[in-house]
């Protein structure tokens, strides 16, 4: 976590919501502005799987709707919000490293599409939000970068600024091939393809973000490195908030 540095914002929390599709960026930026302005960094996407994990750690049937809302409802989920070195745990389990196999990549939607789930999990993201306002959090009161599915349009709608982060299908399997399988090959791609592709078509049923809603600015990674991804994201947070590196 870094201090403020001239220019920052020192009095009143600050929220940055950030949306978007698989493979659009969304954690690697997310981490990296949160560090440059000495925010906290929330990865909501990993709160999804680390309920996924939890159930079929505790056999839950996934077909089973009210099973899998009260299994989450039950879950003592911890999460590490430093950007630096953000963790995930259920109880004493680390489970930062399990909750991105295959396995769970492939049952996370059946969690993640569970109303019941959404709403315990936005609760438990609301409250990771506030925290941060507080002067004894990691922050100091600075606040929080917050990202994943429906952070600006439900979750944090007044966030004081909110980007949807996107990319072409194109750069999104190849980023994720290459996060996945360390090459972005036409093999890497097709064993990607089902994960990034059905994942947000099924989020999409429960949760808009291909669109930015109002409010919310759109910066599109396309041809952009991670680099340049990032200072377009803390460009749109300075424009909004007032708040630099």
């Amino acid at each position: 976590m870094t201090a403020p540095t001239e220019g920052q914002a020192s009095t009143g929390a600050v929220t940055v919501a950030i949306d978007g599709p698989s493979g659009s960026g969304k954690s690697s930026v997310s981490k990296a502005a949160a560090q440059r302005l000495g925010l906290a960094y929330l990865d909501t996407g990993a709160m999804y799987r680390a309920a996924t994990w939890w159930c079929l750690d505790q056999a839950v049937d996934l077909t089973d709707a009210d099973a899998v809302a009260a299994a989450v409802r039950a879950m003592p989920l911890v999460m590490g919000v430093d950007p630096a070195a953000p963790t995930v745990h259920v109880g004493e389990t680390d489970v930062a490293g399990p909750i991105r196999t295959t396995e769970i990549s492939t049952a996370v939607s059946a969690v993640a599409t569970n109303l019941a789930v959404r709403d315990e999990l936005r609760r438990l993201q609301r409250a990771e939000i506030d925290a941060q306002r507080d002067p004894s959090s990691l922050s100091q009161g600075r606040g929080m970068v917050a990202e994943g599915r429906d952070i600006t349009t439900v979750v944090a709608p007044d966030a004081d600024a909110r980007i949807l982060l996107t990319a072409s299908e194109e750069s999104r399997l190849a980023r994720r091939a290459r996060e996945l399988h360390g090459d972005a090959d036409a093999a890497s791609v097709a064993a990607t393809r089902d994960q990034v592709v059905r994942r947000d078509a099924d989020d999409s049923t429960v949760s808009q973000f291909t669109v930015a809603a109002d409010g919310v600015v759109t910066v599109d990674s396309s041809d952009l490195d991670l680099e340049q991804t990032v200072d377009a994201v803390l460009a749109v947070i300075a424009q909004v908030t007032g708040t630099h590196e």
